[in-house]
Parts: C-alpha cells; sequence; structure tokens
C-alpha cells in the first residue's frame, strides 16, 4: 500500500495484517489519491481505517491537515481514543502527528486546534469554527464525515450538509471522504460531493436477521430454530439462550421507561448463571456507578442491575455513567444490555445477539408510528463481535402470525429509504442564513442563493424551491435588525453577527434581546431562568404530567410578576398554555438545582432523568452566556453580573454563598457544602485552616485537602503533611478492611 511505513507499522502493531474487501475497493477507487469517496457499508466493515490511512496520507507526505466530523460528543470521543495511537509518528518537519477534539463552546475560534493535524469536532462545532472564520480552516486538506446518512435526519441533517457545503466552498481542492451504512441513493449523495461511491453489504461477522415469534426464529434464508421459552417474555429468552451459550445481548427498546424495566426482568434470570469471576468483576463495576457522580437511586438501581450481569443505556443517563456502561460491555462484563433506538447511531457496541424488542415508535403529537427500513438496518447493525462471533444474529419480536410476516417483508427483506435534505424549513435555514452573511460568505441576495445551490437540498430539488424561504428569513432577519440592506448589498449589524457567533437561534436572540427592554420590577434568578427556558435553543422542555399542572399554575401564577414574557390565556390557546407550564417546570427544575436540591430529589420531586437534567443544565449554561454578550452588546448593566453569577451557579449547582469554594478544582456543590457549614467559608478561611481539620471533614481526605491548600495558597510543613498522608492510608484501609 502507498502510505508511509510509519503508518504500516502501527496498524501491523494493532493486529491488522491484511485488508478487508470494502478497504481494499476504497484504495482501488483512489481514496489515497486525494479521490472524493462515498464509502456505504455495514458497521463494522472497517470504514474507520480507510479515514485513518486517508488522513496519516495527507498530514505525513503533504504536510495537510484533517478534520474529522461526529454527529455526537460521543462518537467524537470514540474516535478521538482511535486516533491516538498516531501519535508516535513523525511528519516530514520532524515533529509528531498531533491529535485534536472539540467538541463545545461554540462561542470561540479554538486557534489553539491550528497547532493540531487530525482535529475531530461534532458537526455543530464545526460550524461554529466556520462562523467564527478560523484561520485554520483554511488549511484542511481532508474532510471525513462519519455517518453521513444522517443527513436524512431533521435535527442533525442541516447543520452536516451546510458544512460540508461550507467547507468545499473555502477549500475547493480538499478530498472528501464520506462513510455511510448502506443507502438507497448513495449515487445521489456521491454526485453532490463530485465524489465516486461502493456500495457493499460484506460484514467481517455475517449477519442473519429473522423473525421470532413464540419459540420459534423463521430467518430471511428460510431456515428456522427453536428456543427454550423459559418466561412469557420474547425478548427475554432470547437473551438468555445466547448468554448461555457464551454470547452477548442487545435489545433495543422503544421508550427509556421500556429500557429500564426490561433490564430488571432480565437481571433476575441472567443473575443465577453468572460465574464467580465474572460477578466479582461486575462488583467492581457496580461500585464505579456509585462512585461516578452524586448518588442517586437511579444510579444504585443501575449498580444493581449490573452486579447481575445487565443494564440500560439512553439518552437520559449522565455521561460518566454511559462510559462505564460501554466500556463494561465492550469487555463483556455485561451480557445483556438495553437501550433505546439512538444507540444505534451512536458508538460501537456490537452482540451476538441484536433484539428489536418494538418496531414501532411514540412521538407527541403523532402517536406510534413504524421505524424506518434505515433505522431498522442501523441497529440489525450491530449484531456480531468482530474476532469473537462468527455469526452475528438481529432477530425482531413478533405477536402473531400476521405480524411475523409483515416484519418479514418489511424490514428483513425491505430496501432502506432514500436519503433526503431536511435543510429547507425556516426555523432550521434561519441561523444558517444569518451566518452566512455575518461570517462574510455571502453579502447579497444572490450570493445567498448561489451558496445555497451548493447544498445537498438544492441537488435533489432546485435552488428555486428553496428563494422563498430565504427571501422570507431576510425579511425578518432585517425586522429585527440583525441585517442592514444597501441596494443590493447585504451586511450583518453588530447584533446579528453576535448572534450568528453565539450559535444561538435569531428567534431567541430576539427574545432575550427584548426582555431587557422590559425592565421587569422583580428581575430574580426565576425570571432569567424562565426567559432561557422560552426560547427555542433550550430545546424540548419538560413536558408536565396531568397531575402536576395544578402545581405548576399555582406556582405560575405566584410568580406571575418575575416573568419577563407574558403568561398565555388558558382558554386561548391551550397547546400553548401547556407549552408555557412546561418551561415553567423547566425552570423549576434548574431554580431547585441551583438551590442545591439534591440530584435525587429533583429527579423525583420533577419525574426528570439525570441525563435531562444535565442537557437542561448544559443548555441553560449556554443561553445564560449568550444572554450576558448580549447585555454587554445592548448595555443591559441590570443583568449583567445576575447572568455570570447564575452562569457558575446553574454550572455547579449551588447557591451564592457557595460560589468561591464551588470554584475550586475537586470540591464540587456537596463538598463545598460541607465545608461551609463547618465554618470554612472564604479562601482565606481554608488558606489558615488546621490541615488536621480539613482533612477530617467528611469527603475531603489527604488527596482533596492538598489541593485545595495548593489553590489556596495555604502552607504546610513537609514533615507534617507526609505524616497525615500515611495516617489518611491507614485510615482508608482499616474502613475497607472492615
Amino acid at each position: 500500500m502507498a502510505i508511509p511505513e510509519s503508518v504500516k507499522e502501527v496498524v501491523i502493531k494493532s493486529g491488522i495484517v491484511d485488508l478487508y474487501p470494502p478497504q481494499e475497493e476504497a484504495i482501488k477507487a483512489g481514496a489515497l489519491d486525494g479521490r472524493n469517496l462515498v464509502l456505504a457499508s455495514p458497521t463494522a466493515s472497517g470504514k474507520t481505517l480507510v479515514a485513518e490511512f486517508c488522513a496519516l496520507k495527507h498530514i505525513v507526505e503533504a504536510g495537510g491537515k484533517t478534520i474529522y466530523l461526529t454527529p455526537l460528543r460521543a462518537l467524537a470521543s470514540e474516535k478521538f481514543d482511535e486516533f491516538k495511537k498516531y501519535a508516535s509518528i513523525e511528519k516530514k518537519d520532524g515533529k509528531r502527528v498531533r491529535i485534536g477534539i472539540s467538541t463545545g463552546d461554540f462561542d470561540s475560534t479554538d486557534t489553539w486546534l491550528e497547532r493540531y493535524d487530525i482535529i475531530i469536532a461534532t458537526n455543530e462545532k464545526a460550524d461554529s469554527l466556520l462562523r467564527h472564520r478560523a484561520k485554520w480552516m483554511d488549511e484542511i486538506s481532508l474532510v471525513v464525515a462519519d455517518e453521513v446518512h444522517l443527513l436524512n435526519d431533521s435535527e442533525r441533517g442541516p447543520t452536516l450538509e451546510v458544512v460540508l457545503a461550507r467547507l468545499m466552498q473555502v477549500n475547493p481542492d480538499m478530498q472528501v471522504l464520506a462513510l455511510s451504512a448502506t443507502i438507497n441513493n448513495v449515487d445521489e449523495i456521491a454526485e453532490w460531493l463530485k465524489a465516486s461511491h461502493i456500495t457493499t453489504e460484506w460484514r467481517p461477522v455475517s449477519l442473519r436477521e429473522g423473525i421470532l415469534l413464540q419459540d420459534e426464529i423463521q430467518y430471511k434464508d428460510g431456515d428456522a430454530r427453536k428456543i427454550e421459552r423459559k418466561t412469557k417474555d420474547s425478548a427475554l429468552n432470547l437473551a438468555l439462550n445466547t448468554v448461555k451459550n457464551g454470547g452477548q445481548a442487545l435489545i433495543f427498546a422503544s421508550t427509556r421507561k421500556n429500557a429500564a424495566t426490561l433490564a430488571k426482568r432480565i437481571a433476575v434470570e441472567i443473575q443465577q448463571i453468572l460465574s464467580k469471576p465474572v460477578r466479582r468483576a461486575l462488583e467492581h463495576e457496580a461500585e464505579r456507578i456509585l462512585a461516578a457522580g452524586e448518588r442517586t437511586r437511579i444510579s444504585e438501581s443501575l449498580a444493581e442491575l449490573v452486579r447481575c450481569g445487565t443494564a440500560f443505556h439512553h439518552a437520559g443517563l449522565g455521561g460518566g455513567h454511559r462510559k462505564i456502561i460501554e466500556g463494561s460491555f465492550r469487555e463483556g462484563k455485561i451480557k445483556v444490555l438495553t437501550a433505546t433506538p439512538t444507540l444505534a447511531f451512536g458508538v460501537n457496541l456490537p452482540a451476538r445477539t441484536v433484539v428489536i424488542q418494538d418496531y414501532k415508535r411514540y412521538e407527541a403529537g403523532y402517536g406510534y408510528y413504524p421505524i424506518s427500513v434505515l433505522e431498522y438496518k442501523q441497529m440489525a447493525g450491530r449484531a456480531g463481535r468482530p474476532k469473537y462471533d462468527k455469526v452475528g444474529e438481529a432477530i425482531l419480536i413478533a405477536k402473531t402470525a400476521d405480524e411475523a410476516d409483515y416484519l418479514l417483508e418489511s424490514y428483513v427483506l425491505g430496501r432502506p429509504e432514500r436519503i433526503w435534505s431536511r435543510l429547507a424549513v425556516e426555523r432550521i435555514l434561519r441561523s444558517h442564513v444569518l451566518a452566512t452573511i455575518a461570517a462574510d460568505f455571502a453579502h447579497t441576495e444572490q450570493g445567498l442563493f448561489e451558496f445555497f445551490g451548493r447544498t445537498f437540498y438544492a441537488h435533489q430539488y432546485d435552488t428555486d424551491a428553496i428563494k422563498g424561504i430565504i427571501a422570507k428569513i431576510l425579511k425578518y432577519l432585517y425586522d429585527e435588525e440583525m441585517i442592514e440592506v444597501f441596494g443590493s448589498d447585504i451586511n450583518a449589524t453588530r447584533f446579528g453577527k453576535r448572534v450568528s457567533e453565539l450559535y444561538i437561534d435569531p428567534v431567541s436572540a430576539v427574545i432575550i434581546r427584548d426582555t431587557f427592554k422590559k425592565k421587569p420590577a422583580h428581575l430574580t434568578d426565576l425570571s432569567l431562568l424562565h426567559m432561557i427556558a422560552h426560547t427555542p435553543d433550550m430545546g424540548p422542555v419538560m413536558r408536565p404530567y396531568s397531575s402536576e399542572m395544578d402545581e405548576l399554575t399555582l406556582f405560575m401564577e405566584e410568580h406571575r410578576e418575575e416573568f419577563l414574557t407574558e403568561v398565555p390565556n388558558e382558554w386561548d390557546d391551550r397547546i400553548d398554555y401547556e407549552e408555557f407550564l412546561g418551561e415553567v417546570k423547566t425552570a423549576m427544575v434548574l431554580k431547585g438545582w441551583i438551590e442545591e436540591m439534591s440530584e435525587d430529589l429533583v429527579i423525583d420531586k420533577f419525574r426528570v432523568q439525570p441525563g435531562d437534567l444535565y442537557r437542561a443544565i448544559e443548555n441553560a449554561k449556554w443561553l445564560l452566556h449568550s444572554t450576558h454578550e448580549l447585555a454587554v452588546l445592548f448595555g443591559a448593566k441590570e443583568v449583567l453580573l445576575e447572568t455570570v453569577e447564575l452562569m457558575v451557579r446553574v454550572e455547579k449547582g449551588v447557591k451564592k454563598e457557595l460560589l468561591t469554594l464551588a470554584k475550586l478544582e475537586g470540591v464540587g456543590r456537596v463538598r463545598g457544602r460541607i465545608m461551609y457549614n463547618a465554618g470554612y467559608k472564604t479562601i482565606e478561611d481554608l488558606k489558615h485552616a488546621p490541615i488536621e481539620d480539613l482533612m477530617n471533614l467528611p469527603l475531603i481526605g489527604s488527596v482533596l485537602t492538598k489541593k485545595i491548600k495548593e489553590q489556596v495558597g495555604g502552607f504546610v510543613k513537609k514533615k507534617t503533611w507526609e505524616r497525615l498522608e500515611r495516617e489518611d492510608v491507614w485510615k482508608q484501609k482499616a474502613l475497607t478492611e472492615y
């Protein structure tokens, strides 16, 4: 192969000596010669290695730069770990290959990234960097677009589409390598990217697809086999059958609740067939889960499931817990994992048997509807662990013979749907139109049409189809003073440019700006928390349950004067009213969090999942930062200090009095409260605190005491420190033995 010898050495050392057929085809199609390519093949068929070869060839031989795009932060982290094995390779200038990752902080050019050769980024981060006109992006010689079939996704697709169109505009000589699952119209995507394409069904582990009806699996090839019916639950019986034969099972359920419930039912059966060494390993993993983050009933429930060899996985879990679960499943410790379908589009977690328990999804306002064939194929693609399994099985569960026939015909024998652009929606297109103007990519209406004429939408339809929406958006941006027009020239105002850089929806920015004008008599934490919950960028609000309606209505009436937006009339528009109550609930959750309500109590009181709480916290931090920046722009002095304090309080989950302590590394909300209640309320208090007293506080210990003293500038004699450290080690040993 025409790749540097140093790259070959790393690859061979990792255990790869021969290429898979799809990889061979990609090389023959000119991937290493700089040609654009769309590689569409099943999960685990080796697409990433092709990207690695291309990236290292660009960097080592040509001094280029690679950006690797992923749709999810978790996937970016996974790819970063995969690329790190090349960090020892030297380039022509004698320096080693540097791999960087950037997935957050959308209000930055991240100039530090220019020192890196391979940058792993989410699609949204890449979009943000383009809006900030990061100079190093002009040096990109290769873009790898992972999971490019997600162009079809209504939320993530448009951003990926605009980023690819923008990068091709900025770097016309850049190589494009798009990686995808097998899709129907890969040729159409390839035409748009001016690329050749390879479509293959080859897999390193052969896949058997089938339907389970009662105790018999009917396979795609006409074969059949029976399984033991130990329980009434078909998915559970199939999972048990897999584990007893030395494999792992991944079960897809339609909702988070179903995934958690199913994991509990399975745990009862699986724990009975675990060996003692496996149980010991699982006990260690359970302890890691309890130690990751605040201890709650959900973390305790998850830890108990892990002890039994099972777990659930969904977006409602905290990042720390998800990482432990994923690692334990990859290592074969967890035998059965139940998950929501989002996992199929995310990290790589193959299993010998994949069970699709439900083929229908519930969506608010639409009810239950069948999943797409593409979604089914993505889930089925997780079946079979390379190097461990000779065959992987993907099984759909049917309740009747008629349903079994339908599932076989529609899914197992079905072809994935065509990928369609989702760009031409005003809500989605709005910020991209503003960004095109604000980042100086176009300054006339014709220039806008020319850029959006480069998109996949224009390739599939026609630029004329999008012109009407762009014209409507331009009018909105002009009316809201984000752009100004001089003849045929269109320029962004300071407001418009800042909104684009902040990476928020122009509608969110208008809501924030307009609240500055109102100057309420009672500006409180709740005022600002509800205001950001009212913006579209907060994402889905926390829907109120029917049992909460009265309590939320009462709270809303009691705090009516604090709201910065008008409270809708219940009888004019019931849907709008309930949406408002959802915003109130979201604000109440955030208020409880900054008043130091425990995570467990927040989950219990408001019936939210940890992942939903973390998402609300992350979005709130960003929107409060944006509020502060816009307040600076508009001179709204009355909210400047409030937004800065509130941003830190939301991040740390503390009352005002703990702001200083919570900022110390390693302290946080729980330890900060312990120290505060013990009388250590300021940095000065900690500086002069006797080291023995600090060490004796709950959850502090010697290591953290040293870290605190180093941060606050306290002096500790070396002999005293060494003695106390020995005492702490003895204490921990005694506790462990006890």
